[in-house]
Order: structure tokens, then C-alpha cells, then sequence
């Protein structure tokens, strides 16, 4: 077998092959058995027709039509391997030649990951912002603990803002009940604004068993935009009680025996997420380093599949639930079709380019991935999809997924090695030390204490190693994870 490769661009390559008949001689062998599976022919038992009987009854340039369909997807395979292409997406096959009994030749264009130059990795610097905890950020999360500490009690009065009330809820169109249009016994929080516009506004000044009627536009369904009569019934109104801010509520809420010590462990915990949240801003600004200083040749066919497939996906989710494109562009603060579209090349263009040039540097360093990479990946995705890291590994292979994934683990390994031997200082100049997060002897975290921001996926938990392999790989893990199967074959 003769084959050449030419450059048609940074990004794409033609390649010319020329397979002798010899080397069909297997592909022959499936076209002819799987034929004589399917043929019948008088006085042959199946499968026991001759090839030059099938040849015959069929047509020869039928054979070779399916000889050749059934050789060209091995012989390219074999030519990647041996010349160690990194294709992307699907080949466009020509045949340029077949000469029965002598010679098959074809022709293979394909897009192609990129020769990328590296620059000097050794001395990578980023600045991040510093860590500063302000006591009203203390006031915010102890207040979270306290509203989850609150009762509530009924109250003979008219609603208002932090009250919650029970409310029947009515919408009709053109003077007809809605499917699903209804309901009763619904429990809301006054001045929230997270059930549909223009119903605060009502209930605000209702007392128990008063009604009022108010106009609000559908967001969903097959009348998503149209103007819905609505009218809201409250059955009863109850005010939220907080608990007082001393040392019985921190004994309550905590393990902790006062309220100084509950709001000191706050802010050691506040504190020890926004060092986690500056080694994601490193390597946000490592990243953004890389696409700087590396020029990375993007193959547009590429960019265009993906951004295709995301909106067909979204497409589809949109349709499940019951929106279109100008209800999701309004709801989403989006001028128009095409602003989201150029907002979704340049996010692919940027994943593209990341992939290629983590690629390249593993590439470089001949980073490896282990079997305890890939167990704690495992690990990892399936908490994150609520899982078993059984059934996660199991739906990669059933997938097909897995030669997408264990690039992507390198991907991120290689990312958290360059976060590892980076110098990373805050603003005031000062060295941020992740290993410093690696826990000494730690009490166990007050069960609020950690809500909103201090209690976010990324806090540490108390016997969690947070040493810098540890926050860099988590870092690493969210400027990957968005790129993932963006450059898979």
C-alpha cells in the first residue's frame, strides 16, 4: 500500500492511497460471505454459492462497489496509525481509481489538528485579586443561617414584601382556562419575583380571601408571548419571625457556643473559599496567557459542526419546554439570533483553541494518564451527575465516549501541572500559597455556616486535601470541562 500526505493548510490535509488488489483480498472475503448469506441461487445451499456464481448474478461492478465501500473505512484507519494523524471529524473520500484485479487509489481530505510552537513555560505568572473578608459579607451568610432558623405565623393583615402567603392562581386566554392554567394551595414569598411578572404587584395589600386580576405575558407553551389573564386569590398571609443573633441562636444553628465563634468560623471559611476561588481565577488567567501567546490555526469546518450542534441542542430543549428562539433570547437578555450565534463561535473558537494547545504541551511534556487519574475523574463527574462512579464509567462505554474522555483527563492533568508551577500573586503583591489550604487539624464546619458563597461545590470540606495538586486539578477540571468532544474524531 503507497500513500502521500499533502498540507492543504495548517488545519487540513489531502491524503492519496493506492491499495494493491492483494490487500483487498479480506475485504473481498466479507463482501462475498456476507452476499452469499443474502443471495439465492438454485442448487447452492446458502452461503455456499461461488464467488464467480455471485459475481454473475449480481453484476461485478456491484462487488466491487461494496469490496470498495468495506476497504476504504480500514485502509484510512491504517494509513492514521502508521503516519499518526490527528484527524478531526469525518474525511471527504473520492475514489480516483479502481482497475479491477490491479489497483484501488483514493483520495482523503480531512481536517487535522495543528503544529503548534510553544512558547516558555517556566516562568508563568498570573495576578489575581486579593482575599479580603469584610464583616458585612460575615453579616450576609450568618443572616442566610438565620432566615433557615425562621417560623412562620399566620397574621390577620394585609400581605407585603417578605411575607408568604397562600395563593390559587387562575390564567385564562381569550376568556378560556389555560391547560395546566391553574392552581391552588401554592405557597410564594411576597416580593421575590421568581414566579411570573406582575404578581407581586398583586398580592402586595391582599388579606386573606380578597382576589385581583392582572395581565402578564406566557413564557411557555404554545402561546409563549401572549398577554394571559391571570387572577391571584390569597388564602392566607404568614410573617417570617427570625430568631435573635446571640449565643442560644449559635448553639442552635452550630456547635459552636457563641455567637463570636460562630461568626468567627464563617469567615475562616469565607476566607478559605476565595483562595479557592482565586486558584480558579489563575487558571482562568493562565488560559487566557496561553491564547494570548500561542497562535493556534482554527479549522473552520470544525467550529461550524459545533456551533450547529449546540444549537440544534438547545433547539431541542427549547422544545421540550415548550419555548422558541425569541422567547429564549428575551428571557436570556439577548438582542438577537445572530448576537447569540457570534457569542457561541467565539466560545467554541476559544474551546478549540485551548484543547489544541493543552494537546500540544502534553504532547511536549509526554503527559500520561493512569489508572488514578481516570478513577478520580470517574470519581468526579459521576458526584457532579448523581451517580454511581459505576454506572458513570459503564454510560462512557456504552457511549462510545471513552477515548474522548481519557483525552480529556489529560487535558486537564496537563492544566493542573502548569497551575502547579506557576507564581501567583494578589494585587497587594503578595504570593498565593495554595498548598496553605491543605488542612492541619480542622473542626468540623457549622452546618450553615458555608450557605451562599462559603458553602458553594467549591468550599473545602473539613477532611478534604486541598494541597495544591489537589486545588489545581480542580481549577483545572472547569477550563476543560466546557471543551469537552469539541475536537473529537
Amino acid at each position: 500500500m503507497k500513500s502521500t500526505i499533502e498540507e492543504l493548510g495548517p488545519t487540513r490535509v489531502r491524503m492519496a492511497i493506492e491499495v494493491p488488489w492483494g490487500d483487498l483480498d479480506h475485504a473481498f472475503g466479507e463482501v462475498y460471505k456476507e452476499l452469499g448469506k443474502q443471495v439465492r441461487v438454485p442448487g447452492f445451499r446458502p452461503g455456499k454459492v461461488p464467488n464467480r456464481v455471485l459475481d454473475q448474478r449480481i453484476g461485478r461492478p456491484v462487488v466491487l462497489e461494496q469490496v470498495v465501500q468495506h476497504a476504504i473505512p480500514e485502509v484510512y484507519s491504517e494509513v492514521i496509525r502508521e503516519n499518526q494523524v490527528r484527524v478531526l471529524g469525518q474525511p471527504e473520500i473520492e475514489v480516483t481509481r479502481l482497475d479491477d484485479n490491479d489497483t484501488l487509489a483514493f483520495t482523503a481530505e480531512v481536517d487535522v489538528a495543528p503544529q503548534l510552537e510553544l512558547p516558555g513555560l517556566d516562568d508563568l505568572a498570573v495576578t489575581v485579586d486579593d482575599v479580603e473578608v469584610t464583616d458585612e459579607e460575615i453579616d450576609q451568610q450568618v443572616s442566610v443561617m438565620r432566615e433557615r432558623f425562621s417560623m412562620l405565623t399566620g397574621v390577620e393583615r394585609a400581605a407585603q414584601d417578605g411575607d408568604f402567603v397562600s395563593i390559587d392562581l387562575e390564567a385564562k386566554l381569550n376568556g378560556e382556562v389555560l391547560e395546566d392554567g391553574s392552581t391552588t394551595g401554592m405557597s410564594y414569598e411576597v416580593g421575590s419575583g421568581n414566579l411570573m411578572e406582575g404578581l407581586d404587584d398583586a398580592v402586595r395589600g391582599l388579606s386573606a380571601d380578597e382576589s385581583k386580576s392582572f395581565q402578564t405575558a406566557l413564557l411557555s407553551g404554545p402561546n409563549a408571548g401572549e398577554q394571559a389573564d391571570v387572577t391571584v386569590t390569597v388564602r392566607s398571609v404568614k410573617e417570617k419571625e427570625l430568631p435573635e443573633l446571640d449565643d442560644d441562636f449559635a448553639s442552635t444553628a452550630s456547635e459552636f457556643d457563641t455567637l463570636e465563634e460562630l461568626r468567627e468560623d464563617v469567615r475562616t471559611r469565607v476566607a478559605r473559599t476565595k483562595v479557592i476561588q482565586q486558584g480558579a481565577q489563575a487558571r482562568d488567567k493562565l488560559v487566557e496567557h496561553l491564547l494570548e501567546t500561542v497562535e493556534v490555526p482554527i479549522p473552520e469546518n470544525l467550529v461550524q459542526r459545533e456551533v450547529e450542534w449546540r444549537s440544534q441542542a438547545l433547539e431541542r430543549e427549547l422544545l421540550q419546554a415548550g419555548m422558541d428562539w425569541d422567547a429564549f433570547l428575551q428571557m436570556s437578555g439577548i438582542e438577537s439570533r445572530e448576537a447569540y450565534d457570534t457569542d457561541q463561535k467565539k466560545t467554541v473558537e476559544e474551546a478549540v483553541k485551548t484543547q489544541f494547545i493543552l494537546d500540544a504541551i502534553a504532547d511536549a511534556r509526554e503527559v500520561t494518564v493512569d489508572n488514578d487519574d481516570l478513577s478520580a475523574q470517574i470519581v468526579a463527574q459521576a458526584q457532579r451527575n448523581r451517580m454511581s462512579p459505576e454506572q458513570y464509567a459503564q454510560q462512557l462505554q456504552q457511549s462510545g465516549n471513552i477515548a474522548e474522555f481519557v483525552a480529556d483527563v489529560r487535558r486537564t492533568k496537563t492544566l493542573a501541572q502548569l497551575l502547579e508551577q506557576t507564581t501567583i500573586t494578589d494585587e497587594s503583591g503578595n504570593t498565593v500559597d495554595l498548598e496553605a489550604l491543605r488542612p492541619k487539624t480542622v473542626q468540623a464546619p457549622a452546618e450553615d455556616a458555608g450557605s451562599e458563597d462559603a458553602g458553594s461545590e467549591d468550599a473545602p470540606a473539613a477532611d478534604e486535601d486541598l494541597g495544591v495538586k489537589a486545588v489545581a486539578t480542580e481549577a483545572a477540571e472547569g477550563a476543560t470541562e466546557d471543551t469537552e468532544d469539541v475536537t473529537k474524531a
